[in-house]
């Protein structure tokens, strides 16, 4: 279909609007998102105004010029009438004239009036359609340069070709904003990729998956067993495998089954194996997967395992430091010190201190309460005490590094830190200096300056960011990894701190005597009893810290609205009380959880506070929020918790737009209505985006109802959130069983085998010629079994109904 018969199409079933832009009110340049207002000419709507507003997503409005917007006007309950437009165009010149005036305008440099007379003649009246869907006629012009030809062109392109891919996405089921983001990737080629490939999509446009870009290949007659559709199926079977279930790669075999049952979903598909396995080798030749033995990897994870053993082994090779203090030197310091702060260290803190020390790198692992802070806070003092360095970072000249480098992969966990240190602590992100999309930058060119790194919460730490950070840290600098094993693994892809941990390769101290016990903390009793498998015997008990309340999944709403207004009306506020669950839906879910906490914590009585709905949700000035993504440009990220302190609506700023303003611990950061999606309310919240943080109170409801994610670690993790209350509401068979039950989803990674691969070259080739009947990924795959999937199948399965 050309462009003209696209537009001639749309301007007979749909609603338009046809003026002269005059200004534009907001424009976001990430997204598109536009505000604007025209002079109106000509529209088939019941409108008597002689401007409108009209939105959509749109790049740079000529001011002055005449556009034609496709859409629907509708009435907004605060903005008045608005045109919401799904397309437009610019007003394409229809007379032999127009078209000659408008070519020899400004717009088209070096094109004069004769020039653009010569093209009309050569062409006809439609000779912008004509040039937009074949430039190559550009060179039957008799005097026209090919450089003028194709700046000609691009111009047509920049003004005009994007009206041309808007709808012709359209065509094909995108909405406008997707339709904005594709052309954001693909710019003037983005038809001709979707009709050569529209499997691409799933590769190279966030928020497309299979089974649309399917649908769309479908409708092109890419189907059954065609390359691009298998390549797209792998590809896309192993990005969603390793970001839900947080896999580092998958194995080849488990790989083909879930393509297979991918491809074949619509049950009229038969796909051999044999054809996967030949897109799958593609794949790796084309460097998009990579195979190693029947191991399947994205090149991203691949390359973060093996540069982070490679760096880890850089760190531990240094030797200076084993020898650096004699022993009668560091304890005479250490004495001292425990003098001064008025402090006596256990033996495996003493011993977890010196190692810290004197080697290259320690992994400092422990439960709550077994005296990790302490630690941290004693490897700090010691190390400015035996190196003759200040702790105030004021002391130091500009040009001078402060030697103590403290992080953690959130905002919360890393302000816990610099309460419990005195030091400047940050996120990791804002460590290696986040720029955006490009990038850190801090990394292996610009390292950072230090003498000794902190990490604090490493098991959050996925594969891909604890790359970035050990790929940033330069030679002769000593790394602490404080991080509890038992707590529940990264959000992201791998299991960072457990895999180094059974590596056995990096110097490490596990704490295990509780030292908080003795300020009778029956949590923290609680919390080493579920390590073990088990619960204590007073678990229904009431105790001074916590207690647990009986009920059912349909009572819980109930019990926790009589704990949270007890609660409250003892003074405790919405900061105080975090109510954590384990799933969002259901009566006893987060999202259900959040409205009724929201009507105690923060109710709208009389209509007084100011507030913006958000599809099924009202924001308020006081809401508690939760952050989503990660937004290092804003200094936020994934499970910062927040605070609404105002709320402005489009007549109150100058962009134009409702905009709510959220305070994470001071850091203020503005959303407007489009961004809303990247917060939620957080008086309930999930055990995964708690990690990191500490609340006075926590309640956990446990019922049969969340089944599905009753396992120990989640309920370790959730537990030892609480630093003075923990509210137990539920069922203590649910709450008994979710602590038997360990992780049955075990992640697929290869950190620990490539460390000791990389510290134990020798025994490992050992291992290696006598597995001398290990085959490759390729030979693997090209000697597929094709019962596969068939172990329960028998003959009979295939005589229909013969067999009766």
């Amino acid at each position: 279909m050309s462009q003209q018969e696209s537009l001639d199409l749309f301007s007979e079933s749909r609603k338009f609007m046809k003026g002269k832009h005059l200004v534009t009110i907001f424009h976001n340049e990430q997204n598109l998102y536009t505000v604007l207002r025209i002079r109106l000419e000509e529209t088939n709507e019941s409108y008597d105004d002689k401007e409108a507003v009209i939105t959509g997503y749109f790049p740079k409005i000529l001011e002055q010029d005449t556009y034609i917007f496709y859409g629907e006007l509708k009435d907004h309950p605060k903005f008045g009438l608005q045109f919401q437009a799904e397309h437009f165009r610019r007003d394409i010149p229809q007379t032999k004239q127009g078209v000659i005036n408008y070519l020899s305008s400004e717009l088209f440099k070096g094109i004069g009036k004769k020039t653009a007379e010569s093209i009309v003649q050569t062409l006809g009246d439609n000779a912008i359609s004509k040039i937009l869907n074949s430039p190559s006629l550009l060179d039957n012009i008799p005097k026209l340069p090919p450089e003028k030809a194709k700046q000609l062109y691009d111009t047509l392109m920049e003004h005009q070709g994007l009206e041309q891919v808007m709808i012709g996405l359209n065509q094909y089921g995108f909405g406008p904003q997707l339709s904005m983001k594709i052309y954001q990737t693909y710019k003037d080629q983005t038809l001709q990729i979707i009709q050569n490939n529209p499997y691409k999509l799933v590769e190279d446009i966030e928020g497309i998956g299979f089974g649309r870009a399917d649908e769309l290949g479908s409708h092109l007659g890419i189907t059954g067993n065609h390359p691009d559709r298998i390549k797209a199926a792998c590809l896309y079977t192993l990005e969603l495998d390793c970001n839900q279930t947080g896999h580092v790669y998958i194995e080849a075999e488990d790989l083909l089954k879930k393509v297979k049952g991918l491809l074949e979903d619509n049950l009229r598909d038969h796909i051999d194996y044999l054809d996967i396995s030949t897109e799958i080798i593609k794949l790796t030749e084309e460097g998009k997967i990579i195979g190693e033995e029947q191991k399947v990897y994205l090149p991203s994870l691949y390359f973060s395992e093996k540069g982070l053993v490679r760096n880890i082994k850089r760190i531990l090779d240094q030797k200076e430091y084993e020898e650096q203090f004699p022993e009668s030197e560091f304890l005479l310091a250490l004495g001292k010190l425990e003098e001064r702060i008025g402090v006596e260290y256990a033996p495996s803190q003493k011993d977890a201190i010196q190692t810290a020390l004197m080697s290259p790198m320690l992994i400092l692992t422990g439960g709550p309460g077994t005296g990790k802070t302490t630690v941290i806070k004693g490897i700090v003092e010691l190390y400015a005490d035996l190196h003759g360095c200040s702790l105030n970072p004021k002391d130091y000249k500009k040009e001078e590094p402060f030697p103590f480098l403290l992080a953690a992969p959130t905002g919360r966990a890393a302000k816990r830190m610099m309460e419990s240190t005195g030091l400047p602590a940050v996120t990791i992100h804002r460590l290696l200096g986040w720029n955006g999309t490009e990038g850190f930058d801090k990394n292996e060119d610009n390292p950072l300056d230090g003498k000794i790194l902190i990490v604090d919460e490493t098991s959050m730490l996925d594969v891909w960011i604890a790359h970035q950070l050990f790929k940033a840290l330069p030679d002769h600098i000593q790394v602490i990894m404080v991080g509890d094993e038992d707590q529940l693994p990264s959000v992201g892809p791998g299991q960072v701190l457990k895999d180094l941990l059974h590596s056995k390769c990096i110097p490490t101290v596990c704490l295990t005597d509780i030292y908080r016990q003795a300020e009778g903390s029956s949590i923290i009793e609680l919390a080493h009893e579920m390590k073990k498998g088990r619960l204590p015997n007073n678990i229904t008990q009431q105790q001074r810290d916590r207690s647990f309340i009986a009920c059912n999944t349909h009572q819980m709403a109930d019990v926790i609205e009589k704990v949270v207004k007890n609660a409250k009306n003892k003074g405790y506020t919405a900061k105080d009380v975090q109510v954590l669950a384990p799933m969002y839906k259901g009566p006893a879910g987060i999202d259900r959880l959040n409205v009724l906490l929201q009507e105690i914590f923060n109710p709208n009585i009389g209509n007084t506070r100011k507030e913006l709905p958000f599809g099924d949700v009202k924001y308020r000035i006081g809401d508690k929020v939760l952050q989503l993504v990660n937004q290092p440009e804003s200094n936020v990220f994934n499970g910062d918790i927040g605070e609404i302190i105002s709320i402005f609506t489009a007549k109150e700023n100058t962009e134009k737009q409702d905009m709510v303003l959220v305070s994470f611990d001071g850091n203020e950061v503005t959303y407007t209505k489009q961004d809303l999606n990247q917060i939620t309310h957080a008086f309930c919240c999930s055990v995964h985006k708690s990690q990191g943080s500490e609340f006075p109170i926590v309640i956990l409801p446990i019922t049969r109802s969340y089944y599905r994610m009753l396992r120990r670690n989640l309920i370790y993790t959730a537990i030892t959130r609480s630093k003075q209350f923990l509210i137990l509401c539920g069922e203590v068979d649910a709450l008994k069983l979710g602590v038997e039950r360990t992780d049955e989803q075990n992640r697929n990674t290869s950190l620990c085998e490539k460390i000791k691969a990389e510290f134990n070259p020798i025994s490992d080739l050992k291992i290696i010629e006598e597995m001398d009947s290990e085959i490759t990924i390729e030979q693997y795959l090209l000697k597929v079994d094709p019962m596969i999937g068939m172990e329960k199948v028998t003959p009979y399965d295939f005589l229909g109904d013969e067999k009766n």
